[in-house]
């Protein structure tokens, strides 16, 4: 089974839009935290 990580994703999507991960957050109603996290495929939640 191949393991969902969706962290490159989202940096890349990011990064497109020239945003930082504070402006993700709050544009997403999440802490910077959560985004950091999933970024880094610590959590996927």
């Amino acid at each position: 089974m191949k393991e969902l990580n969706p962290g490159p994703v989202i940096i890349r999507k990011r990064r497109q839009l020239g945003i930082t991960q504070d402006e993700l957050a709050f544009r997403m109603g999440v802490s910077k935290a959560a985004v950091s996290k999933w970024e880094t495929g610590v959590s996927l939640r």
